[in-house]
């Protein structure tokens, strides 16, 4: 028989954490005494807080243990600094492809649904005792997920930070600020018809189809005639833009700047703290907005402008992506997936300035940084490729051919094969938005309720 696991929290005392814990009958101890014990470490405190105690931290670890991380932005910090993991430890990654809740909620849900939970990627950074990947591999079984990737550490961050700050939040932050604006003030129409047409339609119909339709292509060949050719127009007039922004987002992360910054920005809280976006007049119609949805059961239509330009920037976050050498199954993951099968559905319930003010730090101030970049960048060189277009009757700067090596791309076959491991459970969302188990549930895919 297996020995038994002690699982223990290390806590600062004092804090309402140190409180909830003990409430929940936890084993507890001061973070470092915990530490200095543990034969596995799993190191889930703040991405700046981990910057600040990464010395302290790795100094307390005794010999042969394993640092177990759920994301690498350490290892972004610590390159920075010029430093290395200590050689007498293991280090290893598992990094759910989804917010806390949601992998708690599938997690439990595992038990009365084989195959359900949020699949994870994984990572070896250091095997000093030879046991790290039987280690791994048994974290990412224990927080229930049915398929695991392989990445590296160095892949995982860069690919991670950059998404968030691209498709999976500051990118649709960004587009649906200037779409809003658009259709206000260019297209006439009203602010509540203007957010069902972006926020609405973005979490909404066009999620959907990628996620349970069949694809990012499928997005396309949902539309006909006319509606098509906007689709088409709006791809190829947004898809270079994105894709500029992108590679410098990229960049940015993998040079390490863009660590730095969030690093300085948590310093400077105590000082200027983190504001909300979600008293702007844009989202306070959202709110309405969700709230007629959630009595009427209405949902936004497939706007095919709004279509054009979100898969024109998923499709950018995909290239860069395969530029800078990742494989196929990190990118339908970080790229795709993670957004219509987890961000994209919480967005829907609960609105995209509620997950902006609201996840990790790391992701916040990515998203408060980028979203307006792409808002200008698409503002002012799509839109106006458009309405240029549009004026001389013809189409936007090769037109055909952006719009062909969409439909060709490899990444639809890549993307099947991803989607055919699915777990087995969506995530669902009462009817305040939250996730989690028991009582009755709003399905977003099936729009059924649940037990």
């Amino acid at each position: 028989m297996a020995d038994e696991v002690t699982v223990k929290i290390g806590l600062r005392p004092g804090r309402q954490s140190w409180r909830d814990a003990e409430a929940l009958g936890f084993e507890l101890g001061e973070v470092f005494d915990v530490v200095a014990e543990a034969d596995l470490v799993l190191l889930l405190i703040s991405d700046a807080a981990q910057a600040a105690q990464y010395p302290r931290l790795l100094a307390a670890m005794k010999p042969g243990s394993m640092l177990g991380l759920s994301h690498g932005f350490l290892l972004g910090a610590m390159e920075n600094d010029g430093a290395s993991f200590r050689p007498d430890i293991d280090v290893c990654l598992v990094a759910p492809k989804g917010m806390g809740p949601s992998v708690r909620n599938m997690y439990v849900e595992g038990k009365k649904v084989n195959g359900s939970g949020i699949n994870c990627s994984m990572a070896v950074h250091q095997n000093s005792t030879g046991r790290a990947t039987d280690v791994a591999l048994g974290w990412a079984v224990a927080v229930g997920a049915p398929f695991t990737f392989g990445t590296t550490l160095a892949s995982e961050y860069r690919s991670d930070i950059y998404g968030e700050r691209c498709i999976l939040l500051g990118a649709v932050h960004g587009m649906a600020e200037a779409l809003y604006r658009r259709y206000t003030a260019e297209k006439g129409m009203s602010k509540e018809d203007a957010f069902r047409a972006t926020s609405e339609a973005i979490t909404g119909p066009i999620t959907k189809i990628i996620s349970r339709g069949g694809g990012i292509a499928k997005v396309r060949e949902a539309l006909s005639g006319a509606d098509r050719d906007t689709f088409d127009q709006a791809y190829a007039a947004s898809y270079r833009p994105a894709l500029d922004q992108c590679f410098e987002i990229y960049e940015d992360v993998a040079c390490g700047n863009e660590i730095k910054s969030v690093i300085n920005a948590c310093q400077r809280f105590d000082r200027f703290p983190m504001g909300k976006i979600d008293g702007t007049p844009m989202w306070k119609v959202g709110e309405a907005v969700r709230a007629e949805r959630e009595k009427t059961g209405a949902e936004a239509a497939l706007h095919p402008f709004t279509a054009g330009v979100y898969c024109a920037v998923m499709m950018a976050t995909i290239e860069c992506l395969r530029h800078k050498g990742h494989p196929y199954s990190e990118i339908c993951n970080e790229s795709i997936i993670e957004a219509v099968d987890s961000l994209n559905p919480y967005m829907h319930a609960r609105g995209v300035a509620f997950m902006v003010d609201n996840c990790s730090y790391t992701a916040r101030l990515g998203s408060r940084k980028w979203a307006p970049r792409f808002d200008y960048i698409l503002a002012q060189q799509a839109f106006t490729a458009c309405d240029a277009a549009d004026a001389a009757g013809g189409k936007v700067a090769d037109q055909d051919e952006i719009v062909a090596s969409f439909v060709n791309d490899p990444v639809h076959d890549a993307m099947a094969v991803c989607a055919s491991m699915r777990p087995s459970v969506d995530i669902s969302f009462a009817s305040d938005g939250s996730v989690g188990v028991g009582g009755a549930r709003v399905d977003y895919y099936s729009d059924t309720t649940k037990a």
